[in-house]
C-alpha cells in the first residue's frame, strides 16, 4: 500500500501563486509516476501534471508554461513532488488530488491523496 499525503492549496487571487505538496509512503516500489488531477465543479476529473520515475513530464494544455511539477525527495521509499503553481486563474479553481498509477496496474488502482483545495479569486 502506498499512503499519499497532500497540503498546500488555499485561496488566491488571481495572477498569484501556490505550491501543493504530495508525499508518498509505503510500498513506493508499486508506483512508478506521482502526479495532481483536479475537478472543479460539475466537471470531470482532470489530469493536470505528471512527472514519471524517470524524470519525463506531462501537462494538461490548459496549465503548461504556469504550473511545473517536480520530484522534491526520494529516498527510504519515500517521495515527495511539489506542483508549483503560477498565474493563476479563476479556472484553475477546483479540489486538487495527488495519485500514483500502479506500476503495471489498470488505473482503477491507482493511489488517491485525500484532495485539496484551490480557490482563485478574481
Amino acid at each position: 500500500q502506498v499512503r499519499l499525503v497532500e497540503s498546500g492549496g488555499g485561496l488566491v487571487q488571481a495572477g498569484g501563486s501556490l505550491r501543493l505538496s504530495c508525499a508518498a509512503s509505503g510500498s513506493t516500489f508499486e508506483i512508478n509516476a506521482m502526479g495532481w488531477y483536479r475537478q472543479a465543479p460539475g466537471k470531470q476529473r482532470e489530469l493536470v501534471a505528471r512527472i514519471w520515475s524517470g524524470g519525463s513530464t506531462n501537462y494538461a494544455d490548459s496549465v503548461k508554461g504556469r504550473f511545473t511539477i517536480s520530484t522534491i525527495s526520494r529516498d527510504n521509499g519515500k517521495m515527495t513532488v511539489a506542483l508549483q503553481m503560477n498565474s493563476l486563474k479563476p479556472e484553475d479553481t477546483a479540489v486538487y488530488y495527488c495519485n500514483a498509477p500502479r506500476r503495471g496496474c489498470d488505473p482503477d488502482y491507482d493511489y488517491w491523496g485525500q484532495g485539496t483545495q484551490v480557490t482563485v479569486s478574481s
